[in-house]
This record gives C-alpha cells, structure tokens and sequence, in this order.
C-alpha cells in the first residue's frame, strides 16, 4: 500500500465529511465485503480518494450517482464490473465484486472465467452483451458498431450509456487500486 490508512482520528477537516458520506454510502451499498479496518479506516480505493478529498468527492460522487441510479439489472452489472477488474488485474476490484457475485449466487466457473478473462459460456442474453461491450472497452478503440447497436437493442439507449458510463468508471477503480497497490484483505 502506497498511501497510509487515515483512521478516523487522523482525518482533517477536508476529509472529515467525505469519510461520513462514504463511510455511510459504503455501509448501504458495498457490505458484503471488507470496506473498514479495526480501527476504522477506510480501505479499497476510498482510502486513496481521502488523501485528496476535492478529487475523491468528485469520483465518490459519480459512484453514489451510478449506484443511486443504476437501472441495469445488477447480473450484467456485475459481468461488467468484473471484466474490468479481471482486465486490469486490480485484486481488490476483483476481491470485492466476487464477493458480490458469490453473494448473488454466481457459479464459481463462472467468476473463475470471468478473473482469466474467458467469456462464460452460460451467461444470458443480457449478461453476454455486458460482457461483450465491457471487453471491447477496456480492450482500447471505439465500441465496434454492433456492440453498440446490439447493447442499445437489449438496454436502451439509457441503459447503453450507463454500461459505458459502469465501465468508465471501474476502469477508474482499477486505475486507483493498481497506482496505489491497495491491498485485498484475508477472506473468511
């Protein structure tokens, strides 16, 4: 871990209220996986987001907004989230969203060929095309033409920008687990 763990005690009046929303946010949204130390850090990528609480405000917000509003069934969701972490190896991302999945009942041949980057062969229609649009994403280019027509087809032009925006933003995620080598805590 490159940054310090900021414990409650040790935040500044810049990072006091970031550390609230987050800590509250996480406790709603991401709890089916380790988020806090014992004595209160936040760790995964808000840990680095506290460090620089004007930035970190910025991208906790744009979470909250794509969490609030996410109209996309969480299934492909996940697909999504997870072809990113697997694509940019980012441990904590793939920690996380395995735990998610497992949570959501994903079959293990599944999240073991989602982390080696193969395409599972039992997903739904639904689920192919996140796959499908979040692979040739962070893969580099523009999205190939029927990617996006076929994503449009299946969620709507809503629901197609959101997938962009879900990747885009994991695509972030990873970047900031990877630059600040966070570390993934012991599973139990």
């Amino acid at each position: 871990m490159r940054l310090p763990l900021i414990t409650p005690a040790d935040l500044t009046d810049d990072q006091k209220p970031l550390y609230e929303d987050m800590k509250a946010g996480i406790a709603s949204n991401f709890n089916v996986f380790k988020t806090v130390d014992a004595d209160g850090a936040l760790i995964g990528p808000w840990n680095p987001w506290l460090h620089e609480p004007v930035i970190g405000k910025a991208v906790w917000e744009l979470t909250k907004a794509m969490t609030a509003q996410a109209t996309l069934d969480d299934k492909p969701r996940q697909i999504a989230i997870l072809v990113c972490g697997a694509h940019f190896d980012a441990a904590y991302e793939i920690y996380a969203h395995i735990a998610v999945a497992e949570h959501e009942q994903m079959s293990p041949q599944r999240l073991s060929e989602l982390c080696a980057n193969i395409k599972p062969h039992d997903l739904s229609p639904e689920e192919s095309v996140a796959y499908d649009v979040a692979f040739a994403l962070v893969n580099g280019g523009v999205l190939p033409e029927p990617c996006y027509r076929l994503a449009v087809d299946t969620f709507g032009q809503h629901g197609t920008n959101e997938l962009i925006y879900l990747v885009g933003l994991y695509a972030l995620v990873s970047m900031t687990l990877n630059g600040f080598n966070v570390p993934v805590p012991e599973r139990e």
